[in-house]
C-alpha cells in the first residue's frame, strides 16, 4: 500500500480511487449516492435488496447517468426479484456484488465467472470462511458498532479473528468515520473499510431534512443501541419513543403489528400470499429463524420506510451505527472522502519511520 496514494488491493478489485467503499443502505443508497460517492474516489453499492421488481435496470442506469465510475449492487436471496438483480448486475457489467448469507457455489460462480467481484458481508469467523469456500473475492467484516443488523463482536476484535481466518481482501466495517479509522484499519491488514452511516449523513443522500436532524443531534453512543423488538434479530438504532413502545409491547400488540406489516409489505413489493410465505419457510429452513422472527420480518422495512423516506423519524425506527454519535454535520461525499483520505495520510505518515524519528 502507498501511504501517499492510499492503493490497496481494494483499488484495484473495484476500480476505486481509495480503499473507502459506501455501503448498500435499504432505501437510501440510491442512485444519486452512488454516483456521488464514486465520483469522490469512493466505491458505492445500490440497495439492490429493497428495490421493488422492475426498478432495478432504472436505479442502475441512473448510477451510469451520473458517474463514469465503477459500482455495484447488494441483493439477498429472499427478495422476491433476486434473479433480477443478478441478472441486471451480469447484463450491465457491474463491478460487484454485496450480500449476506444466502448465495449458493453455483450462484457465486455465476456471477464470478461473469466478471463480477462477490463481496459478502459478515458478522463472525465462521460466517467469513464459509463464504471464501462458497467462491468470495473479498469480505466485508462488520462489527458490532454498525449499524442495522449487527452482531455483538466489536470491530477490534473481529476484525483480526477474520484476517487471520481467511486469505482474500478483507474489509472493515462497524465503526468507522474518519481519516483514522480507515488507518487503523488498515494497520489490521484489511483492504479498507465500509461505510453506511457516514454516507447516510451526506447531502447526497436521499433522506429527509427532518430525520437526519436526529441523527446530527445524538452525541452518546449509548443512544445508538441494539434491540430485539422490531423483527426478532440484534439490530443497531437510534433510540426513540417508537422503539421503547415495541420493546414494551405485550405479545398480542406485537402479532398484531406484525401482521399489519406484513400486509404493508406485500402491497408494497406486489408479493402474493403464496410468494410472502414461500419467503418465510425459505428463510427459516436456510436462515434458521424462528416462527415469531419470520413472523416479524416485515416490520422492519416498512418502519424503516416510515423514517428514511416518508420523513416521519418519531413513528419509524432509525438505523445507525454508533459513528453518528461522532458526526455533527452533513458533507457531501467529495468533503467526506477527502477529509477521510486527507486525514488517513496524516496519520499514516505519523507512523511510519520519519514521523516517529520527527516526534522523538
Amino acid at each position: 500500500m502507498s501511504a501517499t496514494g492510499l492503493h490497496t488491493v481494494l483499488c484495484d478489485l473495484l476500480g476505486c480511487r481509495y480503499p473507502i467503499v459506501q455501503t448498500a443502505m435499504g432505501w437510501v443508497a440510491d442512485a444519486k449516492l452512488v454516483a456521488a460517492s464514486g465520483n469522490a474516489g469512493a466505491f458505492g453499492f445500490l440497495a439492490g435488496a429493497t428495490m421493488q421488481p422492475g426498478e432495478v435496470e432504472r436505479e442502475i442506469l441512473r448510477v451510469k447517468a451520473l458517474s463514469d465510475r465503477p459500482f455495484g449492487i447488494n441483493f439477498h436471496m429472499f427478495q422476491p426479484n433476486a434473479d433480477e438483480v443478478i441478472e441486471m448486475a451480469i447484463r450491465h457489467r457491474l463491478r460487484a456484488v454485496s450480500y449476506g448469507r444466502g448465495p449458493d457455489a453455483k450462484m457465486v460462480g455465476r456471477l464470478k465467472a461473469a466478471g463480477v467481484v462477490c463481496m459478502p458481508t459478515v458478522g463472525a469467523a465462521k460466517h467469513a470462511a464459509k463464504a471464501v469456500e462458497l467462491g468470495a473475492d473479498v469480505v466485508t467484516v462488520q462489527g458490532g458498532e454498525g449499524g442495522g443488523h449487527t452482531g455483538g463482536t466489536p470491530t477490534t476484535l473481529l476484525l483480526p479473528q477474520v484476517l487471520d481466518s481467511v486469505r482474500v481482501p478483507v474489509v472493515a466495517a462497524g465503526g468507522f468515520f474518519d481519516g483514522r479509522g480507515l488507518a487503523a484499519a488498515l494497520a489490521y491488514g484489511a483492504a479498507g473499510v465500509a461505510m453506511g452511516t457516514r454516507f447516510l449523513m451526506s447531502s447526497e443522500s436521499p433522506v429527509p431534512a427532518q430525520t437526519l436532524e436526529r441523527y446530527v443531534k445524538v452525541r452518546d453512543p449509548a443512544s445508538i443501541r441494539v434491540s430485539l423488538a422490531i423483527d426478532g434479530l440484534p439490530q443497531r438504532m437510534i433510540d426513540n419513543a417508537l422503539l421503547l413502545e415495541l420493546e414494551q409491547a405485550g405479545p398480542w400488540r406485537r402479532t398484531w403489528l406484525a401482521l399489519s406489516a406484513a400486509r404493508k409489505w406485500r402491497a408494497r413489493t406486489g408479493m402474493s400470499s403464496a410468494q410472502m410465505l414461500a419467503t418465510a419457510w425459505r428463510a427459516m429452513r436456510e436462515q434458521d429463524y424462528s416462527a415469531a422472527q419470520t413472523l416479524m420480518a416485515a416490520n422492519a422495512p416498512v418502519l424503516i420506510q416510515r423514517a428514511m423516506v416518508e420523513g416521519h423519524p418519531d413513528d419509524g425506527v432509525l438505523p445507525s451505527g454508533q459513528a453518528a454519535a461522532a458526526i455533527h454535520a452533513i458533507e457531501s461525499c467529495e468533503q467526506i472522502v477527502d477529509g477521510i483520505v486527507g486525514q488517513a495520510r496524516i496519520r499514516l505518515a505519523a507512523l511510519s519511520g520519519d514521523g516517529l524519528a520527527a516526534a522523538a
